[in-house]
């Protein structure tokens, strides 16, 4: 990532102290099982190569088993018999999951529901982020597991809570209305920058009072938008208050690093840019969506994501399935070889930490159809062998570790441009911003272009493309960055339904797309969005352009769910409704602005259809084509004197990689020189070539 990334936290001497190469394992939970069973589990994890495991994230209930009462002494055992066995600890701090004692003194630290019903105790998630009654118990327990482990010599890493914002994350308690007010005064300070802000003359909701401002609860029909963005802003801040106050604990007992585990792309309730400057390490949870059958492309967008919030650092994977979750409406399980392809691609985008939930299947509970590295049917089966076989490959891998991804491509992540987008009362409840990320990002996945994600004010000078899929809200600041770096050379690819809002969720001046006139030489007159199921088609016309996809012109190209009727500013119309609600209507055009150019798509192009419009993109970019199957994925790793080239056959039919010189791979150990590399169907190679004459 540029280097006006947010960055992380302290810079530490060792990547994880007392951890050589990649680390490899996952959560290891032994109160589920007898004392019996634990010398076994350490023995397997040996011969898996487990060399560090996440312990204690949802013990509270036996290490505080009474308020103020602390016993340590399973604990104690445990990471004992760790370190005997030099497998380094992840510590975790159970404060996603307080005890029955907790709910039971403190009913009125529970989360509360937009309709006002208090939600109880018995599954897993946090009581209110904003009960002081919640903060200072965990506070408490994270102070006593610092005091006693804090410097004990088995400790690698600090996880703090459990995957934040996750299983919920919005709370109208008593709690959550007097933060939320508190939270309001220190971002506006007087009640008129807040009128002023939500926009309240509309519908008579000016406030008087600070007493009289609400959380957004159930009411007779929608609410003020702005009020909804803020409230989406305040849950994030009162879950990162969460954190920092346990973190902050720590740090007064310990030097060991602090993470939390993310899940990047999948839980819209946290501003990750925004945290990775909070933790030491980012680290990330994954899991595919069963029902999606390129699901490795999820996978990839989730790990660019954690790569690139990480500000391009290695991160940590601390957890994904060796096989089927048990919480999607169909398990379905991982196919042979699938466990190694997912986990290499986590490897390949970043990752310097490969591990999994859980370690043991567990006999009861709400997740005991949930995979392991270890399942019910033991080490017979499939699933342990491709775990050993994963194992060992890891392990000779360590020289990896630290090396750094880098893209030439870069695609705009704002999570508060998603919170105001998808709220309610938008034009069309088809244009959700993730359905056009997904499809962006899968064009570029099918295409071999690795991608950071970023946000429209951060550095992009280091890009030869930058695609914003979905930036209705965008900042003056972002929209002034994003036409300077098309005026230094770069070429931006701008969606519909983008640079509509400011940060307040009010409409530009100067009417839709206004802040990206001068980039894009183009505004929008009015949105005409389609009925449900309506298509439309657009002639697509690259001549005199000069470009790779001239060949196109005049080809058909089926759009949905949304046309634009354009006002022109100087751009050229390289593509035409022929039919819709605007016949003979610019519906995709080129704009030339200082060194740059900029193109905007107004319609709703699906993956396949994108790639007209993308080959010519590429070409003004300079981006040439990858040469490579479409379903032979390639990352790059670069360290000091050599690439690493990790290639993931997803297709059913063997590949070939083309090479330019002396390769390895690590894996088998067979060395190439010139010609090509087979990767076999569903298999995996990781090459290593001088750095001088990449693969």
């Amino acid at each position: 990532m540029p280097a006006s990334t947010p960055p992380v936290g302290p810079a530490f001497a060792d990547w994880l102290p007392g951890v050589d190469g990649l680390s490899y394992g996952g959560d290891y939970n032994p109160e589920q099982w007898p004392e019996e069973v634990w010398d076994e589990d350490i023995r397997l994890m040996r011969e898996a190569g487990v060399n560090l495991v996440s312990i204690g994230i949802f013990s509270w209930a036996l290490l505080e088993p009474r308020e103020g009462e602390f016993d340590f002494t399973l604990l104690d055992r445990v990471i004992g018999l760790l370190h005997e066995n030099g497998i380094r600890v992840d510590l975790g701090t159970p404060t996603a999951v307080p005890p029955a004692w907790f709910y039971a003194t403190y009913p009125g630290a529970r989360v509360v529901t937009r309709d006002g019903v208090p939600m109880g105790p018995g599954s897993r998630g946090m009581v209110s982020p904003s009960s002081p009654e919640y903060r200072r118990a965990a506070v408490r327990i994270a102070t006593e597991l610092a005091k006693r482990y804090g410097r004990h010599p088995a400790l690698a890493l600090w996880h703090v809570h459990n995957e934040y914002g996750a299983p919920v994350s919005d709370d109208y308690s008593v709690h959550a209305r007097r933060a939320w007010r508190i939270w309001l005064r220190e971002r506006y300070g007087t009640l008129d920058a807040l009128n002023a802000a939500w926009g309240t003359a509309f519908w008579g909701q000016v406030y008087g009072d600070w007493e009289h401002v609400q959380v957004p609860a159930a009411s007779p029909t929608t609410l003020n938008p702005a009020q909804c963005l803020d409230f989406a802003r305040f849950t994030d801040s009162a879950l990162l208050a969460c954190f920092t106050a346990e973190r902050d604990a720590i740090r007064e007992h310990s030097h060991a690093p602090i993470t939390t585990n993310f899940m990047a792309a999948a839980c819209p309730a946290t501003d990750l840019f925004r945290w990775a400057r909070e933790v030491d390490v980012v680290s990330n949870d994954h899991y595919l969506t069963a029902a999606d059958p390129r699901g490795q492309v999820g996978l990839a967008l989730a790990a660019d994501l954690t790569r690139s919030v990480a500000g391009g650092k290695p991160w940590l994977l601390l957890e994904h399935s060796t096989s089927a979750v048990n919480w999607q409406p169909r398990n379905v399980a991982k196919r042979p070889g699938e466990l190694a392809r997912n986990s290499f691609s986590h490897l390949g985008r970043g990752a310097d930490a490969i591990m999994f939930f859980q370690w043991r299947a567990s006999r009861s509970g709400a997740e005991k159809f949930h995979s392991a590295m270890l399942p019910h049917a033991g080490t017979a089966s499939r699933v342990w062998r491709e775990v050993v076989e994963l194992g060992s490959g890891l392990a000779r891998l360590g020289e990896l570790r630290g090396t750094r991804v880098r893209a030439e491509v870069a695609l705009l992540w704002d999570t508060e441009s998603f919170w105001a987008q998808d709220l309610e009362w938008r034009p069309s409840q088809d244009a959700g911003h993730r359905e056009r990320v997904d499809a962006f990002y899968d064009r570029l996945w099918r295409d071999g272009h690795t991608v950071d994600l970023a946000r429209p004010e951060h550095d992009l000078s280091g890009y030869k493309l930058v695609v914003a899929p979905a930036s209705y809200l965008l900042t003056a600041e972002g929209a002034a960055n994003l036409t300077r770096y098309v005026a230094g050379g770069g070429t931006l690819l701008v969606s519909y339904f983008s640079g509509i809002v400011d940060e307040h969720d009010a409409v530009h001046p100067g009417g839709y797309l206004a802040p990206l006139r001068d980039a894009l030489g183009v505004t929008v007159e009015e949105f005409l969005p389609l009925r449900e199921g309506e298509s439309l088609t657009v002639m697509y016309d690259g001549a005199g352009t000069e470009l790779a996809g001239t060949e196109l012109a005049g080809t058909e190209l089926a759009g949905t769910v949304w046309a634009d009727d354009l006002t022109l500013a100087g751009a050229d119309v390289v593509g035409t409704y022929a039919d819709g609600p605007k016949p003979g209507g610019a519906a995709v055009t080129r704009h030339r602005h200082g060194d740059g150019t900029g193109w905007y798509v107004s319609t709703n192009f699906d993956v396949e259809t994108l790639s007209a419009v993308m080959a010519d993109v590429y070409a003004d970019a300079g981006l040439p084509p990858s040469g490579i199957p479409e379903d032979l994925e390639l990352i790059r790793r670069h360290g000091d004197g050599a690439t690493y080239t990790i290639a993931i056959n997803h297709g059913g039919d063997d590949a070939k990689l083309p090479l330019d010189g002396q390769v390895t791979d690590l894996l088998t150990g067979d060395e190439t020189s010139g010609g090509a590399v087979v990767v076999p169907a569903g298999a995996v190679r990781v090459l290593r070539c001088d750095s001088r004459r990449p693969a």
